[in-house]
């Protein structure tokens, strides 16, 4: 009996420049992370790679590798492609993807005028025209004989990818780096052979497509990625980018479509979908090009982790190729889930930008999700415990779900008790909010995934000291959480706190004041002003906090534009009363505000107290989670994960 996928379309092969790939499933470039001073691969850069690989997908792509390190870094973890010593280490890097059977690729890049990284370490960076940018960076133009030394280099920087082991090159056109400064009617006002019609735009890309068949033969796959468009005002739109990729047809063997310019700030969001955008979002690029084109295939990426919509994209010939960067960090088994029929397990991205912010603060990834993630030597030999332990977890918040998950995968006797009657913790009280379904799905992935490990799950049980005494755990985890800080403003009784506000929806009025403009109060002002409420936000500080998560702050900031709420910064509310006819009156140090309702979002107190009643009640115990001190899902899943490790 012959065995047929879930998905027959997502998982049939596809055939480029005679190499055959197991599915139309590929992982995106990402780059990496972990290097050293030469900015070379490590172990931690292989074993990232390498999870992708092992967990199914059909192509694995290394990005930010560049041709051109003295003039075209953008960024520091760009790895030089032109440093012939980096041989060993791409071969190994390619080694760690092709030996699980995946195809390894390897984006090219150049940052053309946007090289700040190369202009930072005393280098002269050119660009399509001159310019100053935002650095006061002086940038020149390309000259002709400057160009035929890019198109020699990116052709040297393919053929040396292919004799490392490299299965496929990804040419990187869109978002605003050198390719798409030329190929853009916004960027490139040149009057000479490289500016001014489509065809003189694209004449750099086609000679280095050109460049590279010549040095790696014709069999050998090229993929060059473009932006289906800038999508912003003063951007190139779909029609121009189906121009552009039209002149592309048969240049490259896959037309990989995203969208967006990176020198653009709000359109981050857009090439790398926020929460407030539908699954699928930039499909719609790729689809629309795929029409045009005769000779090349076509990828589609950009908030894609479920397997069903991949599927229909494929089976409607919107496009060939679905390609998913942090789709597969949330989740690097994804594809080998969806193969198999585990869709509920896999465990889908929520597109909080963590693991963008934190690249961009720390130069390391992470996912709120994954605790495994950038850290994947920690997990790669994982021994069993030596001794099966009962173990009693207290809480079942995002933190305690984690860690009694893990605990039970390690084999342990586990007992979880949640005070209140779901599991979930406090984010259960956004359950509706449209733009938190993924969170929704999340938690009750987790709280699946808790019964199913086998765990004894107590629903409406309060952990006291006492019932500690009785139960005798061999290990004790307490994850409690936190409740809603009051703080010491004349009149507070009169308010809602921002956790109860989602779930009394009848007690909140037409207009709203909230108290607070970080990230609770910020998702809360949008959800009122979804649902047509009239929404002011007063903020003590210069600005809202962004809770370590720049680009998720980033995306929400232009939501709340959109949506006209407004935000009073350096005001703090001293007093809150109500007047005869039942208005609020909230007194700030830029006069008094009225609404019918005040929302206080000043943030979570850790249960301290309640916590440290608990820490000497059994042989071993851990005490994570925001009843130490407010924590984000990325601090409190990585937490639980190795305190459970730990055991």
């Amino acid at each position: 009996m012959s065995y047929t996928p879930k998905y027959p379309h997502l998982f049939d092969t596809i055939t480029l420049a005679g190499t055959t790939f197991k599915s139309r499933l590929f992982a995106s470039p990402t780059g990496a992370a972990e290097l050293t001073q030469e900015q070379f691969p490590k172990a931690e850069t292989f074993a990232y790679f390498e999870r992708k690989a092992k967990g199914g997908a059909a192509s694995v792509c290394v990005g930010d590798a560049v041709v051109d390190f003295e003039r075209g870094r953008a960024n520091p973890n760009h790895m030089p492609l032109d440093n012939p010593l980096l041989r060993d280490s791409f071969t190994l890097l390619a080694d760690s993807i092709t030996k699980h059977g995946a195809v390894a690729s390897i984006e090219l890049s150049h940052g053309g005028g946007a090289s700040k990284d190369s202009a930072a370490k005393g280098f002269q960076i050119y660009g399509v025209t001159e310019f100053t940018d935002s650095n006061g960076n002086h940038v020149l133009p390309y000259t002709d004989e400057l160009l035929e030394d890019v198109i020699r280099k990116y052709a040297e920087a393919a053929a040396f990818a292919k004799r490392c082991g490299f299965g496929m090159v990804t040419v990187h056109g869109g978002h605003g780096w050198l390719i798409s400064q030329f190929v853009s009617p916004i960027h490139n006002t040149r009057t000479d052979k490289w500016g001014g019609t489509v065809e003189n735009r694209c004449r750099l890309p086609i000679a280095i497509l050109t460049a590279i068949r010549k040095a790696v033969g014709p069999a050998f796959p090229i993929e060059i990625r473009v932006s289906g468009s800038e999508c912003h005002a003063n951007g190139y739109d779909l029609d121009e980018g189906i121009a552009i990729a039209k002149q592309l047809d048969g240049y490259a063997d896959l037309i990989h479509v995203s969208a967006g310019d990176h020198e653009v700030p709000e359109v981050f969001t857009v090439t790398h979908p926020s929460m407030f955008l539908e699954d699928g979002v930039n499909v719609k690029y790729a689809a629309e090009i795929k029409k045009h084109l005769t000779k090349s295939k076509v990828a589609t990426v950009g908030a894609l982790s479920d397997p069903e919509l991949m599927e229909e994209i494929i089976a409607s010939g919107k496009a060939d190729v679905v390609e998913v960067a942090r789709g597969l960090i949330a989740d690097p088994d994804l594809p080998l889930k969806a193969r198999t029929g585990q869709t509920r397990q896999i465990n889908k991205c929520i597109r909080c930008l963590t693991c963008f912010s934190n690249l961009m603060q720390t130069g390391m990834f992470v996912c709120a999700l994954n605790p495994e993630i950038g850290r994947e030597l920690d997990f790669k030999y994982v021994t069993p415990p030596r001794r099966r332990k009962r173990v009693l977890v207290a809480g079942g918040g995002i933190g305690g779900m984690q860690a009694a998950y893990d605990l039970a995968m390690q084999g342990h006797q586990v007992t979880l008790c949640e005070a209140s009657n779901s599991l979930g913790g406090v984010l259960r009280c956004e359950d509706e909010v449209p733009f938190k379904s993924h969170l929704r799905e999340y938690l009750d992935r987790q709280a699946q995934n808790v019964y199913y490990a086998g765990v004894d799950v107590r629903l409406n049980t309060r952990v006291t000291p006492e019932f500690v005494e009785v139960f005798a755990p061999d290990a004790l985890f307490v994850a409690i959480g936190a409740k809603p800080l009051i703080p010491p403003i004349t009149g507070i009784e009169n308010t809602l706190n921002s956790v109860d506000a989602y779930t009394a929806l009848d007690r909140i009025g037409k207009s709203v004041v909230i108290i607070g403009a970080g990230l609770v109060g910020s998702e809360l002002a949008l959800y009122l002003a979804q649902l047509g409420r009239n929404v002011t936000i007063l903020e003590a500080a210069e600005t809202g906090s962004n809770g370590g998560n720049i680009l998720h702050a980033l995306a929400l900031g232009y939501e709340l534009d959109k949506a006209a709420i407004v935000r009073h910064f350096n005001t703090k509310v001293t007093a809150i009363a109500k007047s005869a006819t039942g208005v609020v009156i909230t007194t700030g140090d830029n006069g008094d505000f009225s609404a019918d309702t005040v929302i206080n979002a000043c943030g979570l107190v850790p249960l301290k107290a309640e916590a440290d009643e608990l820490r000497s009640l059994a042989p071993q115990v851990e005490v994570f989670g925001d009843c130490v001190t407010p924590a984000t899902i990325y601090q409190a899943t990585k937490r639980a994960r190795y305190a459970a490790y730990d055991l």
